[in-house]
């Protein structure tokens, strides 16, 4: 197994960890995180926002199996590491959570977008799904 799959193995993993805490016991979750718990009208949404979780999960699972992952949904990801830090980012600079709530899943959020870019693999011709022509 390539260092890329193992690394779509432990982003799948993580997410199907993210989807699941944030399905099933979100208060709980959002507690030992350092966040206040939702309000219950607020676990609707974010119910949605569990199954994106699970969704991303069994397709990082299915990249990490595939003999040749899709750089496109790589990129996705890479997209919402991004989002992630940078989400991140500004809300520990404006003061809204503390170090200790954003340092580690910034940290998350930059090893694995930036691995996930650099061991992305190489384009090949004819291949649509590079988002070269974007």
């Amino acid at each position: 197994m390539n260092r890329l799959k193992i690394l779509l193995w432990i982003v799948a993993l993580t997410q199907l960890l993210l989807g699941i805490l944030t399905l099933f016991v979100p208060g709980p979750f959002f507690q030992a995180m350092g966040l206040t718990p939702p309000p219950p009208d607020n676990q609707y949404i974010l119910g949605q926002l569990a199954a994106r979780f699970l969704a991303y999960g069994i397709g990082m699972a299915w990249l990490a199996r595939s003999p040749a992952p899709s750089r496109f949904w790589i990129r996705n990801m890479v997209l919402i590491q991004a989002v992630d830090f940078s989400v991140g980012a500004f809300y520990l600079f404006t003061g809204t959570i503390a170090l200790s709530t954003a340092a580690f899943p910034m940290f998350n959020a930059l090893w694995i977008g930036i691995l996930l870019w650099l061991w992305q693999p190489p384009a090949r011709v004819g291949d649509t799904s590079s988002m070269q022509s974007v």
